[in-house]
């Protein structure tokens, strides 16, 4: 018997599996396809994950802005990670690698037991589900985008070399602009709706980037990212399998972030399950549980829920009004609200001073 099986093999499924195997966990990774490449473009704060090696971050632009109806300079390095060298980082020898489809498990008090689609039967101590978004009763809230990855020099007439545009709401539609230098001498162009329920169509925001390339006198061609992350996942139910990534909540509700949290979660729960393994499987799997749940994260987890509902009503004036007050607090207050997870006092007080610089119109909205 396995001691954990993680199912997913991506950039948190992998992380949570090497955790354990550092913390000598005889650990398991499956997915249908665990060699893929990771084909999307990742990034993240750099102050949320400090100990990342070089070989890791493919760019680390000079300059963020945001721009509501204003510009905005956010002093916060951003960068732009490298899926290779995230791979590499992420990737531990002691690590049993599986290909094959979870289709179920079998819980008890022994440990549990997946099952594979082509029948076959796995057992471990612990089941950690990495594998994506959980199955969801439409419509729920998303996030959805349309990317290009377009030559540097032809990028430059959107924005200044070297510079990432973490959104721009200033042609007054319910959509952003995102650029980002991805460090080959390309840059990542892509047009976003933020929050939606149900989500925008990845199709109408395809059109839309096509139309403001070519007005701007660029050909829109090139590698295509398409993006759909569900937003509104509540926090997982009690069982004996550990939901981790965005299988268990953690997508930030408000800006569909989650990398970094996985990144930063995953030593914290492989410490808890082994910590807790002498106690028997469902002991270390509610020990994981809590690691990841703590009741600080879950009133932080559903403040930003509320912030959720109130970004999917407002109207494209009143989502850059609330960027332009959002970009003008300070570092701290803007990083305690991005990144913040279990920081339930920061959250709060970022929350309450949008509020109260908030005018009347866009005040009703956020109490939704």
């Amino acid at each position: 018997m396995t001691d954990v099986l993680v199912a997913g093999g991506g950039p948190a499924g992998r992380a949570l599996a090497a955790a354990c195997a550092r913390r000598g966990l005889e650990t398991a990774l499956i997915d249908p396809d665990p060699h893929r490449k990771w084909a999307n473009t990742y990034a993240l704060w750099a102050d949320e994950v400090p100990e990342l090696p070089g070989n890791a971050i493919a760019a680390a632009p000079a300059a963020t802005l945001a721009f509501g109806t204003r510009e905005h300079r956010v002093d916060r390095a951003y960068r732009v990670l490298d899926n290779a060298g995230l791979r590499e980082w992420l990737t531990d020898p002691k690590v049993q690698v599986v290909t094959g489809k979870v289709t179920g498990a079998e819980h008890g008090p022994h440990g549990s037991t997946i099952l594979l689609a082509d029948g076959r039967r796995l057992a471990a101590a612990v089941f950690a589900d990495a594998s994506g978004a959980p199955k969801l009763r439409p419509p729920r809230a998303e996030q959805t985008a349309y990317g290009l990855v377009l030559p540097a020099d032809q990028a430059e007439r959107l924005a200044p070399a070297d510079t990432a545009v973490f959104m721009d709401w200033r042609d007054g539609t319910d959509s952003f602009r995102y650029l980002l230098p991805l460090g080959d001498g390309s840059v990542l162009v892509e047009e976003t709706s933020l929050a939606r329920k149900p989500g925008l169509p990845v199709s109408e925001l395809a059109q839309r980037l096509h139309a403001r390339l070519t007005a701007a006198g660029i050909r829109p061609a090139g590698r295509v990212e398409r993006v759909r992350i569900v937003l509104d996942v509540p926090v997982p139910k009690r069982g004996q399998a550990v939901p981790f990534g965005v299988a268990g909540a953690l997508v930030h509700p408000a800006t569909g972030y989650s990398l970094a949290t996985a990144l930063q979660l995953a030593p914290r729960v492989a410490d808890a399950l082994a910590d807790a393994f002498d106690a028997g499987p469902p002991a270390a799997a509610s020990a994981a549980r809590k690691a990841l749940w703590p009741p600080e994260a879950r009133a932080v987890h559903a403040l930003r829920r509320h912030g959720l509902r109130a970004l999917c009503g407002m109207s494209p004036a009143q989502s850059a009004q609330f960027f332009d007050l959002f970009f003008s607090l300070p570092v701290p207050a803007q990083r305690a609200f991005t990144s913040g997870r279990a920081d339930l006092p920061g959250t709060a007080a970022t929350m309450a001073k949008l509020f109260r610089s908030a005018p009347g119109g866009l005040r009703r909205r956020l109490l939704g």
